[in-house]
């Protein structure tokens, strides 16, 4: 079978209701980012799905012994949120995957060029090449951004195959910018808007969202 990009935008109830109060330009900030923190969790829930690494044990109920399925200690699971804007999902993810590494990666994107530079990289030198890797950025617009995080990524042993992206609102161009080199890649969105701008912002989309959140 070939592997290709594959984007998913679940039709639950809860993540439209949240996407709504993100969307409003009337929402203020202290919604906005609980709103954030609600697409966060419900999108992470939803890309958990045959991600997480299980094991079959046996428990023993009040009654009897049973068999029973948990998440394997064992294998790394890592949230990588992208700064700023990625903190605010990193919340709702978090709760979902208590125990998984957090790395912090900062992008800042050029207003003129509209390309991103990196000025802060947690990521460690390598990763255990088994790790399953979560990346929070609410906007996927020109790619630019997630493109640079995928390559510092994967040229640390990560392999696209096991790595899931939440966004809010993704955009044709950075999908079609991640097709092209990621095979294999999981992408777990809110919507899909169709137009990004001449200054780089998807239409209708939210908008900036680190300022929103933070209010700045």
């Amino acid at each position: 079978m070939t592997l290709q990009l594959r984007v998913y935008v679940p039709p639950h109830p809860l993540i439209k209701h949240w996407l709504a109060v993100a969307r409003d330009v009337a929402t203020p900030p202290v919604l906005f980012r609980s709103a954030i923190t609600e697409l966060g969790r419900w999108l992470t829930y939803e890309a958990a799905r045959e991600w997480l690494p299980t094991m079959e044990t046996m428990v023993q109920s009040p009654l009897d012994s049973c068999p029973a399925t948990l998440i394997d200690p064992e294998v790394p699971v890592a949230v990588v949120p992208i700064l700023r804007a990625g903190l605010g999902l990193l919340e709702g993810a978090q709760s979902l995957l208590p125990l998984a590494s957090i790395y912090h990666l900062g992008l800042v994107r050029n207003e003129e060029t509209l390309e991103p530079t990196c000025y802060l990289n947690k990521l460690p030198e390598k990763f255990d090449p088994q790790t399953r890797v979560l990346i929070t950025d609410p906007m996927l617009a020109t790619g630019g951004s997630i493109m640079l995080a995928m390559a510092e990524l994967t040229q640390r042993g990560i392999d696209p195959a096991m790595t899931r992206i939440v966004c809010v609102v993704a955009a044709p161009p950075a999908l079609q910018k991640l097709s092209a080199a990621y095979a294999g890649l999981n992408v777990y969105t809110a919507t899909i808007d169709e137009i990004v701008n001449n200054q780089g912002y998807i239409v209708p989309g939210l908008g900036d969202a680190g300022d929103r959140i933070y209010g700045t």
